[in-house]
């Protein structure tokens, strides 16, 4: 990709793809009044709540026209709410866009009508009423528009869904014009981060796949691709018109070196064929494995030459601060730490894999660690195999130092490692958090300089986590010494 070409897709990020995906700051500040979560549940209650108050006041007052104050005082305040929620909707939407929807009509007259008859009952005598043999058919009717109202709610299935999405995207960017609500943001205007397109069940709180198709049948006909980086699930590739790439990446762990090297490569080749051709890539939430490998592509095409300007970027443009200051870019260390190696692929190795290194894990240091870890166990993974664990008996010595506060594992006859390394640590006295184990790390042997490499707490995946800092303090690491044949 040439120069001019990455200067005019980076404008484009900056530019084309705000304008598509976050509002004006007016509807921002309206949005912050209207979409709260909080707001929304409570809405629901109150429907609810005034089902409930419908119900019995139709079993226990049976025909009589008299409605106790206490049923209509809730009932008005439930309409206050409901009210108070319209005008602010019109403020944001205009007049006459929102009355331009029927359902929106609708909504405002059954808000209206019992708030209108609950005003009546609390504020004027409806005694010289019973007079007028009609009145209680009238009641009657009224109520009925109430649950008409209910059955609204039902019926608004669609709006609970999108309130359902938004839960499990929190803050990331969405896509939110032309009729679409998605989890989706343009990254760049030729590079999409979305979540799993998903069916059945699961297309109630993450991305329709139907909608992903319809959006990107619109927006970029005949001119995407789509990858894939779920290990855990897939879908059928006839969606996407079988343009469809997979590259299997457990969740939060790295792709190997050798699948970041042939992604960018398919990726620039792709982008070359067409000016207009585009990349919509995914893995379960559009964060960490999406993000890691955007990053790369980011480098590869020399949008950004460094890991670290690369990375800050994506989270970004995945984060949507104005609902959140909650960081939604690539947060798990060791694939910040893939990143950084393959920016050296780029610069140093000119896009090709650096010369293998064949190595031998020979002491692992373990500082600052808490708790008994008589019953600590070590497992070495290797090209999706388990080379190498502690259980086998006379491979590993574990001797804790209590004077220096480390913990010694001494390793002995251990296998040969290149390439992608996971290493990975069990105890029963430790909490288990991402990959079911209370800590984790992934190297390449390509990348270790003086056969040590030393990894403090926040360079470790699960340690890294604020959440985990009452188990591993501050000055908690591990150290790995290497040897050489």
């Amino acid at each position: 990709i040439n120069e001019s070409t990455q200067t005019n897709e980076f404008k484009g990020a900056t530019e084309e793809t705000l304008t598509n995906e976050t509002p004006h700051s007016s509807e921002c500040k309206g949005a912050a009044l209207l979409s709260p979560i909080s707001k929304r549940i409570f809405g629901v209650f109150l429907v609810l709540l005034d089902v409930t108050l419908l119900l019995a006041d139709l079993i226990f007052n049976g025909s009589k026209l008299y409605i106790p104050l206490v049923y209509r005082s809730i009932s008005l305040a439930i309409a206050l709410f409901f009210l108070m929620d319209v005008v602010l909707r019109v403020f944001v939407e205009g007049r006459q866009q929102y009355f331009s929807d029927l359902f929106n009509v609708l909504d405002t007259a059954i808000i209206m009508t019992p708030l209108l008859v609950d005003v009546v009952y609390i504020f004027f005598d409806i005694k010289f009423l019973r007079n007028i043999p009609r009145w209680i058919h009238l009641v009657r009717l009224l109520r009925l528009i109430i649950l008409i109202r209910i059955f609204h709610l039902i019926h608004q299935k669609r709006q609970l869904e999108k309130l359902m999405r938004r839960l499990v995207s929190e803050n990331k960017r969405r896509y939110t014009r032309d009729g679409f609500d998605l989890d989706l943001t343009y990254v760049t205007e030729r590079i999409i981060a979305m979540s799993f397109p998903s069916s059945g069940r699961q297309s109630f709180y993450r991305n329709p796949i139907e909608e992903v198709v319809r959006f990107l049948d619109k927006k970029h006909p005949n001119h995407y691709r789509v990858y894939n980086l779920c290990s855990e699930r897939a879908y059928d590739p006839k969606y996407f018109h079988n343009r469809v790439g997979r590259i299997m990446i457990d969740d939060h762990n790295v792709p190997t070196l050798h699948e970041m090297v042939v992604f960018t490569k398919e990726v620039n080749e792709w982008m070359a064929q067409d000016p207009e051709n585009i990349v919509a890539i995914h893995c379960k939430g559009g964060k960490g494995r999406t993000g890691t490998m955007i990053c790369a592509f980011l480098i590869a095409s020399e949008i950004f030459l460094t890991a670290e300007e690369s990375l800050y970027y994506f989270g970004e443009r995945r984060t949507d601060k104005t609902n959140s200051s909650k960081f939604q870019g690539v947060e798990t260390p060791s694939q910040n730490r893939y990143v950084g190696y393959f920016a050296q692929v780029k610069h140093l190795y000119n896009w090709n894999l650096p010369p293998r290194r064949i190595l031998f894990i020979k002491r692992l240091i373990i500082y600052s660690i808490r708790g008994d870890v008589c019953d600590l166990k070590v497992q070495i993974v290797m090209e999706k195999k388990v080379v190498f664990s502690s259980t086998s008996l006379g491979n590993c010595s574990i001797l804790p130092d209590i004077e220096t506060d480390r913990v010694l594992i001494d390793v002995f006859n251990g296998p040969p490692l290149y390439d992608d390394v996971k290493v990975q640590f069990f105890s029963s006295n430790l909490p288990k958090y991402y990959d079911n184990c209370p800590f984790f790390f992934w190297f390449n042997t390509s990348f270790i300089q003086s056969n040590r490499l030393y990894l403090p707490r926040n360079e470790l995946d699960n340690p890294h986590k604020q959440k985990t800092w009452k188990i591993y303090p501050p000055q908690f690491a591990v150290e790995v010494l290497f040897g050489e044949k």
